[in-house]
């Protein structure tokens, strides 16, 4: 074999290895950006604009027949 023949069967190798790392990059950042976590939250709904959070918690319809306000308790 020839310098010349060497040569191209080096970079031959290093193209085909470069193209399999592209091609893997390419994979994992399309997996990554369709799999992006995403939650939901079952908060009430307007209660991102409440001055605090006792404000929150009072306009929440859901909380409205809980009788004593004497004792509150929050859950974070």
């Amino acid at each position: 074999m020839s310098l010349g023949a060497n040569i191209a069967i080096i970079a031959g190798v290093i193209a085909a290895i470069a193209f399999v790392l592209i091609c893997l990059l390419i994979f994992m950042l399309r997996y990554m950006y369709r799999h992006k976590g995403t939650y939901y939250t079952n908060e009430a709904k307007g209660t991102e604009f409440a001055e605090s959070a006792d404000t929150a918690l009072q306009d929440d319809p859901s909380l409205q027949d809980t009788g004593d306000n004497s004792r509150k308790e929050y859950f974070i």
